[in-house]
């Protein structure tokens, strides 16, 4: 019977393999962004479970073109995130009787509140405009 290493593993390969085909696709995802992410979700963003362990989910997975971006990224738990696997948000939610509306109307508006930058308030814009 042979040993085998554990760099030989099917679990360590599919690591690598997951690893080149991120770093291939052009991910862009910064830690700041994630954070701000999660803060603006608080929660998994298919079932709604609160006070669990987020992981980064990709709605449209990295087999399928997607990327580590600001608006591709969603915190999910890890069961939706395992059970989503590779397929489209859109017919996983449906197969698992999620609120797909609910989470494409929410997903909409947080990626567009992320997306802007915010507003300086009055007093730095009056600040600002004043030469001395």
């Amino acid at each position: 019977m042979t040993v085998r290493k554990p760099a030989q593993t099917r679990r360590a390969r599919a690591a690598r393999r997951r690893a080149k085909r991120v770093a291939a696709s052009g991910s862009d995802l910064t830690d700041a962004e994630w954070f701000a992410i999660l803060d603006a979700w608080a929660r998994c963003a298919y079932c709604g479970a609160d006070g669990v362990a987020l992981q980064r989910d990709c709605v449209l997975p990295i087999s399928r073109g997607g990327r580590y971006t600001l608006e591709n990224v969603v915190p999910a738990c890890r069961s939706c995130n395992a059970s989503k696997s590779n397929e489209e948000v859109t017919v996983w939610m449906r197969r698992r009787r999620l609120d797909e509306p609910a989470f494409l109307v929410a997903w909409y508006g947080i990626v567009a509140g992320l997306r802007t930058p915010p507003r300086a308030s009055a007093d730095e814009e009056a600040g600002a405009s004043v030469i001395p």
